[in-house]
């Protein structure tokens, strides 16, 4: 009896822990998000030194929304109107984002999810990193 509580005490306790850890991938997701690299299903790999614009992506639970920002140099964004609303949903132990527009749905899973660092496979076999963008000066997060 006591072997059997053991047991159900046990697998409750991994399954919290695995939960605790989606939700704290899918909090790592929030933030300003600058590419690095894409690496495509043939096995090349493109190195970003530089982009103009920036991903904001914001998560609430289970929606979320990324838009494109372009980072000035006294700190603040200036930003698209446009924004891909996107649905997160835990399955088969892969955190999933589906994304819909007028224009088009799709998937994309998220490999890791660091403070730091973000890894993304989307619907073409593409997996992009990026890394979490360093402002240019103290006005961090202000939009214009």
């Amino acid at each position: 009896m006591k072997k059997g509580i053991s047991i159900i005490l046990f697998l409750s306790l991994l399954i919290s822990c695995s939960s605790n850890d989606h939700e704290e991938k899918i909090q790592n997701l929030n933030g300003y998000w600058e590419i690095e690299q894409a690496d495509l299903p043939e096995g090349i790999s493109k190195e970003f030194r530089f982009s103009e614009w920036v991903d904001y992506i914001e998560v609430d639970s289970a929606n979320g929304f990324r838009k494109k920002v372009k980072p000035q140099i006294d700190g603040s964004f200036i930003t698209t109107n446009d924004a891909e609303k996107f649905k997160v949903k835990v399955e088969n132990d892969s955190i999933n984002l589906y994304y819909s527009t007028p224009y088009a749905n799709w998937k994309e899973t998220v490999l890791s999810s660091e403070e730091d660092e973000l890894v993304v496979l989307n619907r073409d076999g593409i997996i992009y990193t990026y890394r979490r963008f360093t402002p240019y000066s103290g006005n961090y997060g202000e939009e214009n």
